[in-house]
Order: C-alpha cells, then structure tokens, then sequence
C-alpha cells in the first residue's frame, strides 16, 4: 500500500528541502573559468570571475585553487557582497610576475575591500620579489613595491595556514579592519632585504595573530596608528626587528592603544597606551632588545613587563626608556627601565 502524507507534512518537508538548497554552500573552482596550474598563463580573469560568482551568491560561497603554480597579475577583490560567508581555499601557489615591474606601482598584489565574512585557508603566495630587491640595492630608480595581500575597510576575516613567500614590500596588511584573525601563518622572505614587513596593522581593531612564525627584512609586525585591541601570541620572530609600534605614525594627535605579546622597537609620533608584553623569550640580535622611544608631547602610559627574559650574546639584553611609564612583574631580563 502506498504511503499517505499528511499535507501539512508535505509542506515542512518541501520548505525543508527548499531551506537546504538555499544554505547549502555553492563552491566555484578557478579551474573551470579558465585558471591553468602552469605558473605561465595570466589567470587573473579567472580568479576575478570565481570572485564575482561567488560574491554575488545568496548562499555561502567557497573558491577553490587547486594544486599547481597560478600566476596574477594585480588583482582587487571588491565587495559589499551578497554571500555574508566566502571561504577561499588554496591548495596550491599563486605567483606574482616575475617582472617586478609589472606590479611596482599598484600598492598591493591582491588587495581585498570592502568584505564581511571572508576566509582565506592554505596556499603559498609567491610575491617574487628578488628583482625589486635588487634594484633598490643597486640604487636605480625602482617601483616603490606592491605588498603582497592587503585587507582594507573589512571586517570578519579569517587567515589560516597561509604561506606568503618574497614580498615585494610588505607581507600581509589590515587596514581599517575589524575582528580579524590570522593563526598559522607563516612569512618568510630573506633577512637582508628592505620594507619587507610582515604583518602591518593601522586604524584597525579586533585583530588576533596566534601560533605564526615570521622571517622577514625588516619588522616582524609593524603597529600603525588608530590601531586597539591588538592581540598577538606565540609568534616565533627571526630575522626580523621585532614588534614595532608607531614607526610610520606621522600624525602626533594619531593613538595606538593596544594589548599584545611582543617585542616593542620604536614608537614616534603617536601615542601608545596599555600595552602588556608578557611571557617573552629569545635573543636579540641587538645590545639594546627593549626600546621605549616614546613622544614627550604623547607619552607612552600603562606599559606593563611580566615574565620577559632576552639575551644578547648569552648575556641579559639592555632596555632603554625614554618618556615611557608602567610597571615590571616577575622576572623581567633586560632590568626594566620603566
């Protein structure tokens, strides 16, 4: 005997069927408009169309790059989005050109703005910038350099297990972002090599940097101005100059109020306040591991030191305050000068 629905179970299971179809994530491979893995053909078309796709989705989205070598050429990825949720998942390397000319002049490499709810997992972003590198070095006039991914005017965004390669200039930058999370990231580019930051942060709240291990020419993370709630934990630093604070501020009415784990090597022309720097240790490659370089119009305020051992040639590092204030708690090599 054929089995009988009542009507009203027929409705909640055509709306249930219907809901599903309209959450059920929708993933769009590069592969299938046209990206090809050979590290030789421009696949930005294809890159840019997934993005619409995908932005353009009432339902959560996902852009899959395959494994192989996709070589970009500048891209933006822009929103507002329809899609509240887009994951990109990278298993393989997206390349910069090899002609640093061809991206010197564009600011960023691939630049999102404008977006809620992206996600970026895995992958190796090769900025290829040994040419840059060596026409700086050379002293010829050169492109002022694109950073590799930038994050602008965006909130809710989530980087994981992301690999970037030889930046051009800087590595990874947040810019008027809120709640951002990076966590096993990794940033590797030769020590010698200048402006090569890894991390930049300014005018941005809400950002997390856990469990990342960056090798860089220059800072390790760099803290810009307008930046709070700034967190940053078990982060392996070298080569590198540490944790920065203020060094590109150029406005004095501009403030950095942050909470993080680092190291702090120069603050100028901003003003920095609770700022905790705890459980740290390692060497420095300087005498002087600990520097408070603090605006005498703007000092620094609430600085506090728990649990910090640095060494310098197996020998406790050096501190030095200037227009700085806070406490040490615990252990603290070098000797606090605060």
């Amino acid at each position: 005997m054929a089995p009988v629905f009542h009507p009203i179970t027929l409705a909640f299971l055509f709306f249930f069927v219907f809901h599903s179809s309209l959450a059920a994530p929708v993933t769009y491979n590069v592969a299938n408009f046209g990206a090809k893995p050979d590290g030789k053909t421009d696949s930005t078309k294809a890159f840019l169309t997934a993005w619409s796709n995908a932005c353009g989705s009432t339902r959560p989205a996902s852009i899959y790059v395959p494994r192989g070598r996709f070589l970009l050429r500048n891209v933006v990825f822009t929103g507002p989005c329809k899609s509240k949720a887009i994951n990109i998942q990278i298993d393989g390397t997206l390349m910069a050109p090899s002609d640093y000319r061809v991206i010197g002049n564009a600011g960023y490499w691939l630049l999102f703005q404008h977006v809620n709810g992206v996600s970026i997992r895995g992958g190796n972003l090769d900025g290829q910038g040994t040419g840059l590198w060596s026409c700086k070095m050379s002293g010829k006039s050169c492109p002022n350099g694109a950073s590799t991914l930038g994050f602008s005017n965006s909130n809710n965004i989530a980087i994981t297990g992301l690999t970037s390669l030889n930046s051009q200039i800087f590595h990874i930058v947040v810019n008027g972002c809120q709640n951002v999370k990076m966590q096993g990231v990794k940033v590797i580019a030769a020590g010698n090599n200048p402006n090569t930051d890894g991390i930049h942060v300014q005018l941005s709240s809400g950002v997390t940097i856990i469990n990342s291990k960056i090798q860089t020419g220059d800072d390790c993370v760099s803290i810009g101005p307008g930046t709070s709630n700034l967190w940053i934990e078990n982060v392996a630093c070298g080569p590198g100059h540490g944790i920065s604070i203020g060094s590109l501020g150029k406005d004095l009415q501009e403030q950095v109020n942050s909470f993080l784990i680092g190291l702090i090597k120069e603050v100028s022309g901003v003003k920095v306040s609770n700022v905790i720097y705890q459980d740290i240790h390692g060497t420095s490659a300087t005498q002087v591991a600990v520097k408070f370089d603090c605006s005498s119009k703007f000092p620094c305020s609430g600085i506090r030191l728990e649990n910090v051992k640095l060494t310098f040639k197996n020998q406790p590092a050096q501190a030095s305050c200037n227009h700085a204030g806070g406490r040490a708690a615990g252990l603290v090599q070098p000797d606090s000068c605060l």
